[in-house]
């Protein structure tokens, strides 16, 4: 089954929103063993949705709309619809009468521009939305699925887990399998080389993408086959193979950090100057954090570096605030204020002002260990700060990892 996707709105055009939804789907019918072999981004535009209709339709098995079905009058996806396939619209009362209950229960009064929402295309399958108040539509044109959804992704993503993905499940014949390695410390290039020999024994029906962000590669192996259990056993094979030759540089996510203190019952915390908190912000957004992360400070200035750290005067004179001393020093006092078992510090030049010759923008100091031993590293970024700033952040999770494991698990 070969699908497209159309996603609608001039806020997307021109930069006002990210268009998420198009991911969003396309990892989802991907997952399903459905190949997205096209997406289009239309205008709110009558004229372009009939017109991208008519070219997707004719390439696509399956075409999936977001957006457009709200009750403005920039909202016009319904009529171009319903244009397309030659049908006129009806007055759904059901749909009117849901939104009715919807607006009382809050106390409000339904705007007349809401009637509009409830015209509906002939022929149309409506799909419940348990989220908002316009329904996802269905409809079977000649041989061919359309599914016309809400554009607030959060109203789309519930349409598809409750009804669209059931359906779709049962009609793939398809079955994919993915895994995926994080790795820092290597770009992509070099990484590439040292599984060549792997990468081309993999079965056929096996393929690899390398996914590059900042401070990080993702390592991402698919298998794709009719059955579930022996593509996902090919998979596993080879990332395991993968895992055993990066196993230097293979990092798990923050979830895995947590899952390490746990094992070795250790508290967690951190001391952080130029990332401002990123790296207490990526441990706590994973549940259940609080058992083992106690706490940060966010060490921007020196004198807080020297009053709740106790980074002594001295090292920031003699080595700087941005140096290997300092970072140790950033650490050992959190590891003192916070009354925790280990600690990550940084300190760096996030940028895009700051630096030095001998300092440039990007240069990062991270610190991770407690009062028995520590591990250090030094980050040469770039001149984006939020991109530093992301990348240390990889980073510094890394880097306490790595020392865990090699203070707790020597084997």
């Amino acid at each position: 089954m070969k699908a497209g996707i159309i996603t609608i709105g001039d806020e997307i055009l021109i930069g006002q929103i990210i268009n998420t939804n198009a991911a969003w789907l396309g990892e989802q019918l991907t997952l399903l063993g459905i190949e997205v072999i096209k997406t289009w981004t239309v205008g709110d535009s009558h004229i372009q949705i009939g017109q991208t209709l008519h070219e997707s339709t004719q390439a696509c098995d399956l075409v999936l709309i977001t957006g457009g079905l709200g009750p403005t009058r920039d909202d016009v996806t319904k009529k171009a619809i319903a244009d397309f396939m030659g049908v006129a619209l009806f007055f759904h009362q059901a749909t009117f009468e849901r939104i009715q209950r919807i607006f009382e229960k809050l106390g409000r009064v339904m705007s007349p521009s809401h009637n509009d929402q409830c015209l509906m295309p002939e022929g149309v399958t409506l799909l419940q939305n348990r989220l908002g108040t316009a329904p996802g539509m269905l409809f079977h044109y000649n041989d061919k699925i359309i599914i016309s959804m809400p554009g607030v992704p959060f109203e789309m993503k519930a349409i598809m887990t409750d009804e669209v993905l059931p359906m779709l499940q049962k009609l793939s014949k398809n079955k994919i399998a993915h895994t995926t390695l994080l790795t820092a410390g290597e770009g992509e290039t070099t990484i590439e080389n040292k599984i060549t020999d792997i990468v081309n024994r993999m079965p056929e029906n096996l393929s690899i993408a390398y996914l590059p962000s900042l401070g990080q590669v993702r390592v991402r192996i698919t298998g794709k086959g009719p059955e579930e259990n022996r593509v996902l056993k090919q998979v596993e094979e080879v990332a395991d193979q993968i895992h055993n030759r990066l196993q230097d540089i293979v990092f798990g996510s923050e979830k895995e950090l947590l899952a390490l203190s746990r094992k070795f019952g250790l508290t967690l915390g951190t001391a952080e100057s130029c990332t401002g908190g990123a790296i207490a912000a990526k441990i706590v957004s994973v549940p259940g954090s609080s058992d083992v992360f106690t706490g940060s400070i966010v060490s921007y200035a020196n004198e807080i570096k020297t009053h709740l750290l106790h980074v002594p005067e001295e090292t920031l004179i003699e080595y700087g605030a941005v140096s290997e001393q300092t970072a140790i020093a950033m650490m050992k006092g959190a590891i003192q204020t916070l009354g925790v078992s280990a600690a990550v510090a940084v300190s760096g030049i996030a940028g895009p002002d700051g630096g030095t010759p001998e300092k440039p923008v990007g240069t990062i100091w991270i610190c991770a260990g407690n009062e028995s031993g520590h591990s250090t590293f030094l980050l040469k970024a770039g001149k984006d700060r939020s991109g530093n700033i992301e990348a240390a952040t990889v980073c510094a999770l890394n880097v306490l990892r790595k020392w865990i494991l090699n203070a707790y698990n020597p084997s």
